[in-house]
């Protein structure tokens, strides 16, 4: 989960190569985006995807406070690339991604991270998951 304020670029990138394979939109809340709830009850925007190399990975556009227009620029069957733009969400959002079980965050808690830059996980990899505090 990123979640972003309102001085952040607000284009949402896609975490690995693969396929999309399935949108689900649904309709909610506008809480502060960066609570833990507002994955659960703000409006969102989830995407499937079938990665190059085989492996069912979700990713979310949720809206926030503020931002309150989400804008998905793929459909189903668009092949994209890691770090590609796939829509954005006007004015302070976040963006939740779903691994597959086992696969170790390459990122601490607390980190900031820029789309299309930094390296989140490596589904390949054998390093252990980081772990630290970000002071």
């Amino acid at each position: 989960m990123h979640f972003q304020n309102v001085f952040n670029v607000h284009v949402n990138r896609a975490p690995m190569n693969g396929t999309i394979t399935k949108l689900g939109y649904r309709p909610g809340k506008f809480l502060n985006a960066e609570l833990d709830k507002a994955s659960e009850f703000n409006e969102r925007q989830s995407l499937r995807m079938k990665t190059t190399d085989g492996h069912d990975i979700a990713f979310v556009q949720i809206a926030g406070l503020v931002a309150r227009r989400i804008v998905c620029q793929v459909h189903e069957g668009t092949e994209i690339k890691a770090g590609e733009r796939f829509g954005l969400i006007r004015f302070g959002s976040r963006v939740d991604v779903y691994m597959p079980k086992g696969t170790a965050s390459l990122v601490a808690i607390g980190q900031l991270t820029t789309a299309g830059e930094t390296v989140i996980a490596d589904m390949a990899s054998k390093e252990p998951r980081r772990e630290g505090e970000i002071h």
